[in-house]
């Protein structure tokens, strides 16, 4: 993968004060609530890779002021449950060596931004075709220092994927199973895994997506059924890849 050096609109405005880690006054300690999700969901972040999540989300609040990037009316729980530990479900499938995510219609980031903050040697590239939401991920690149990030402002359809290679690719909200894999079919190949997040309804979009699935000949590799740290909402991260008979 190439190396180069977003949803909706939130309320509680941030204050950046300097060293980037104080939130405003009726948010909530950010900090707190991100390492106790993660503790929960059994993710292991270090000091530092709290301290750029706390940051993502400060810059966040402040642009959702001007850019649709994520649902009003948020408490900083449900934005840090909804968004970033979400997202950071994703991060155990992407341990592996040498791993590299595609992330399709990441929107404000989601998930791809997220799980390469919380690990920054993460090879990563962000496919989203909105140029405002390609302004704020190319500032979240500056603010967080992070490189390895390849940024597509343009739809999938009109992706080349001629020196695109990645170990696994998602798109979180973009699509159902069927239709997710029929847009990234041009990138599949026997080592590439696509990991759809679902939600507890997963099972019957599996069913519907099973015709589509068989004719790109993939199968589900893992099904991993989690739940949400503070609203116990069910989640699942569906593996396939790619089989020749």
């Amino acid at each position: 993968m190439k190396s180069t050096g977003a949803r909706r609109e939130g309320e509680n405005p941030v204050a950046d004060r300097g060293n980037g880690q104080e939130v405003e006054s009726g948010t909530g300690d950010v900090g707190a609530l991100l390492r106790k999700g993660a503790d929960a969901l059994q993710l292991s972040l270090g000091t530092e890779e709290i301290a750029l999540l706390v940051r993502y989300y400060q810059e966040l609040l402040h642009w959702s002021r001007r850019i649709n990037l994520i649902a009003k009316k948020q408490r900083p729980e449900q934005i840090v449950e909804n968004h970033f530990l979400d997202s950071l479900l994703l991060l155990p499938s992407l341990q592996e060596p040498g791993c590299s995510l595609l992330d399709v219609g990441t929107g404000a980031g989601f998930p791809g931004l997220v799980c390469k903050a919380a690990s920054p040697r993460l090879d990563l590239a962000l496919v989203e075709p909105r140029l405002k939401r390609v302004s704020f991920l190319r500032h979240i690149l500056r603010s967080l220092r992070l490189e390895g990030v390849d940024i597509h402002a343009e739809r999938v359809e009109d992706l080349d994927f001629t020196d695109l290679h990645c170990t696994h690719v998602t798109g979180r909200a973009v699509a159902e199973i069927g239709d997710f894999a029929t847009m990234i079919e041009a990138i599949l190949d026997r080592d590439t895994r696509v990991v759809c997040m679902k939600g507890p309804k997963w099972r019957q979009e599996l069913k519907k997506a099973a015709p589509v699935l068989a004719d790109l000949s993939l199968r589900l590799e893992n099904a991993e059924e989690r739940r949400l740290p503070f609203s116990g909402a069910e989640r699942a991260i569906l593996t396939f890849r790619r089989f020749k008979p």
